[in-house]
């Protein structure tokens, strides 16, 4: 079993910076993907950023290309989420989950442990 846990999250003004983080932890060998995800009232869970651990490659929803960026830390099971020049619909739930499966890909079914969320607010 590993556990998944995120943080970071809070209330910001449009435009402002805020970074989240991902931290896995127990039986994490054989994980090939971080995923971060976002979930708005009522909606699926959509992709906004997944890291390939073993290539380095990064996929993002097009919507924050640009402006989010994923990056694993110094700490080996630490996956970060820097979001900047953040919009009001960037408001939503988000989430970090794992995925032990190959390709990485963005579909949220792929994706095996996920940690409970933390709330982002963005207001104008």
């Amino acid at each position: 079993q590993m556990q998944v846990e995120e943080s970071g999250g809070g209330s910001v003004q449009a435009g402002d910076s805020l970074t989240l983080s991902c931290l896995s932890s127990g039986a994490t060998v054989g994980m090939h993907c971080v995923g971060w995800f976002r979930q708005y009232p009522g909606k699926e869970h959509e992709a906004v950023a997944v890291l390939s651990l073993g290539s380095g490659r990064t996929d993002y929803l097009d919507s924050v290309e640009r402006r989010f960026t994923i990056s694993r830390g110094d700490a080996e099971k630490a996956v970060y989420l820097q979001m900047t020049d953040l919009r009001v619909d960037d408001t939503a739930m988000y989430y970090c989950a794992t995925s032990f499966s190959l390709p990485c890909t963005m579909r949220r079914h792929d994706f095996d442990y996920w940690g409970q969320g933390t709330q982002v607010t963005v207001s104008s």
